[in-house]
């Protein structure tokens, strides 16, 4: 079924009713990399019920850039600007408690001895709110999955140790065993510090899933599910539903893929590498991936992150983890390291950035390809192509307009690695 708003306002309005009166809520929205989430709408209705009562509004940026004032406006219409707080993940944090070692040597298959911090935004910990409202999209995800619920918590509203632990304990676990799946090891280590360290919080979940439109109806992105509660059971139900409508399985591997990068969505490789790892199970040796990038013009997000980036490049999983044992500074920021790792074809396909806003040097600097936007676009002419499989002149193109919005893998190398 496609929700309407009158239908995720009844859903919302009942399960906040069952709660009972709140005087003081703070609301967890994600930024402006998850424009199509219909977090917007979620976040207006928890307005609409709460009034006054909503106190603050703090966007999960993780790693990322603050909101400008007019992506608040354009994600967040009705909701006043004045309740919007940034969060800062490398100073305005309190470490609620910290996962033992031997659980992280657990969860990593003894690849790694290092405890991790539950660290989450002072405003959650100390703000005196009988109510935090994380709100979010349930999608595939390269660190947790699938991604939101307690992730939203600890990495979105996190700090710049548990970003890192967290994204790097993914990373050597192996990205392909994780995206898809509601349990993983990130997931465990957050369901951990939930458990354990966070139970005094008032934490509520507030979920969508985003979709393909139900056949006969012309949105090709509807909001498919809302699923909201106090525990788990709202992930698990929205990770199922997720599954089922962005995880797509191949009959057989792509030889060549476009992919589009919205220039108002991706402005780094940081984000733009979606591309990469959302497409990476589906993409057949010796394929060659063609990432459409007119927003992307710098690495990181993080000016640190993006120095780091452009000093070791995406040169595969052994490559970075030599790198992080010689390179202090990249062993700490182990999140830049999971992203060389994530950002890389492990040398079994070609990468090749249309990046006018990076340039040819920078591209190639960090061991990617380069190639004209324009010459691409007049090559391939992306509005005459549909999502998927597309023939023409003899060849065939696999065309995925944004990669956020799924997962693409073979049945084969999926159900493999499953």
């Amino acid at each position: 079924m496609t929700f309407t708003e009158d239908l995720v306002r009844e859903k919302l309005f009942a399960a906040l009713e069952a709660l009972g009166p709140r005087k003081r809520v703070l609301a967890l929205p994600p930024d402006a990399t998850r424009g199509h989430s219909r977090s917007g709408l979620v976040l207006r209705l928890l307005h609409e019920y709460y009034g006054a009562a909503l106190t603050a509004v703090m966007p999960a940026l993780g790693t990322h850039e603050p909101m400008s004032g007019a992506e608040i406006a354009s994600m967040y219409p009705g909701v006043p600007a004045s309740l919007f707080r940034v969060h800062d993940w490398r100073r305005d944090l309190v470490t609620l408690g910290r996962v033992p070692a031997t659980y992280v040597s657990e969860l990593s298959e003894g690849k790694l001895d290092y405890d991790w911090p539950a660290e989450v935004n002072r405003l959650i910990a100390e703000g005196g709110h009988d109510l935090i409202v994380s709100i979010g999209q349930v999608v595939p995800h390269e660190v947790a999955g699938m991604a939101n619920h307690a992730k939203n918590v600890f990495v979105g509203t996190g700090g710049a140790e548990g970003i890192h632990r967290s994204h790097f304990l993914g990373a050597v676990y192996g990205m392909e065993r994780i995206m898809g799946r509601a349990d993983t090891p990130v997931r465990a280590l957050f369901d951990y510090a939930s458990r354990e360290f966070a139970k005094n919080l008032p934490l509520f979940y507030a979920l969508t899933v985003v979709g393909p439109a139900e056949e006969g109806r012309g949105e090709a992105n509807a909001l498919r599910g809302f699923f909201a509660g106090e525990g788990r059971a709202c992930f698990e139900e929205a990770s199922a539903l997720a599954f089922a409508l962005n995880v797509n399985l191949l009959d057989k591997p792509i030889r060549r893929a476009l992919v589009r990068l919205d220039p108002e969505e991706f402005k780094s490789t940081w984000l733009g590498n979606k591309a990469v790892y959302r497409t990476r199970m589906a993409m057949a040796d010796g394929g060659e991936l063609i990432i459409i990038a007119p927003g992307v013009k710098r690495f990181g997000e993080d000016a640190t992150i993006d120095k780091l980036i452009r000093r070791h490049g995406y040169r595969g999983t052994g490559a970075t983890l030599a790198a992080v044992k010689k390179d202090e500074e990249l062993a700490a920021n182990l999140s830049a390291a999971a992203h060389l790792i994530h950002g890389s074809s492990e040398g079994r396909f070609s990468i090749t950035y249309c990046a006018p806003g990076l340039g040819r040097e920078a591209v190639e600097s960090v061991g990617f390809r380069y190639a004209e936007l324009a010459e691409v676009e007049t090559i391939w002419k992306p509005g005459n192509l549909v999502p998927g499989f597309n023939r023409g002149g003899g060849e065939e193109l696999f065309w995925v307009p944004n990669p956020a919005l799924g997962l693409w893998a073979t049945k084969e190398r999926f159900g493999a690695i499953g």
